[in-house]
């Protein structure tokens, strides 16, 4: 059989129906705490609690990496800045984790300097950026009973997942360059690793290995506008190199000890 008669002889209705949907961890850091982007469902299933932004894939039109750019501009107002770094994090289909019929979700995951306050879309009634440790998440992606806000179907385990590649990805890739603007200083660079690892680093040996990775930051020649808070001298500043992978890795204090 040919291939054209085998695709006129084809019949999608013999197999069950399964949609496909995006939903981005969308994580920046505000005041010196790491933030995620929630939109409160104003429908059912789940109407009233917190979920990722995400939705439907437009299938025909769209590939994934569009629907969920569009999803984290459309459903929250924030047309997408051009440092925000988008990746895909992971697929989810268990039965069930959608009441409505068998939905495979692809999480994304996004994070960029200074993201302005979203606006909710369409099918949200609210939409916020909330300070993960206010979750309450367990390690497994669970959520205690009582939690200020719940998330809708398995977005704690989403958010979980997305929150533990951000902090492996610090390790060996530059990418907490993207939680900055173009040009920042090594204690601004050590506070989004503090942040995202919630973990305090030893000022002394941050500065010292950041420094050792070939291509990690590179100095610009300008210093900032004024001293510290105590009147010190003022400090140099950086900008992302152009290393793709850290070697030597920048290890979690949980796997090396000295960094503390």
């Amino acid at each position: 059989m040919t291939e054209d008669a085998f695709l006129a002889d084809y019949d999608p209705s013999r197999y069950p129906a399964v949609a496909v949907t995006v939903d981005v961890v969308a994580l920046t850091i505000r005041d010196g705490v790491l933030h995620v982007l929630l939109v409160e469902r104003g429908e059912a299933p789940f109407q009233g609690r917190w979920a990722l932004p995400g939705g439907f894939v437009k299938v025909g039109e769209e590939n994934l990496d569009q629907a969920a750019a569009r999803e984290l501009a459309e459903e929250t107002g924030l047309s997408s800045p051009s440092r925000v770094h988008l990746e895909q994090l992971a697929s989810y289909g268990d039965p069930g984790r959608d009441p409505r019929m068998p939905i495979i979700s692809v999480a994304y995951l996004a994070f960029g300097p200074e993201m302005p306050d979203p606006r909710a879309g369409s099918d949200a009634s609210d939409a916020a950026w909330v300070p993960v440790a206010s979750l309450g998440l367990t390690a497994s992606g669970a959520q205690p009973p009582g939690a200020t806000r719940r998330l809708a179907f398995d977005h704690a385990r989403i958010l979980s997942d997305g929150l533990e590649r951000a902090r492996g990805k610090l390790e060996y890739t530059p990418l907490a360059t993207a939680f900055l603007p173009g040009t920042f200083t090594i204690p601004e660079l050590r506070a989004v690793y503090e942040c995202v690892w919630d973990e305090a680093l030893h000022a002394g040996n941050f500065h010292r290995k950041v420094l050792s990775v070939p291509g990690f930051i590179e100095g610009t020649g300008d210093t900032t506008a004024s001293g510290g808070r105590k009147g010190g001298p003022r400090a140099r500043l950086y900008r992302a190199g152009d290393a793709r992978l850290l070697h030597p890795a920048l290890l979690r204090p949980a796997s090396e000890e000295d960094i503390r």
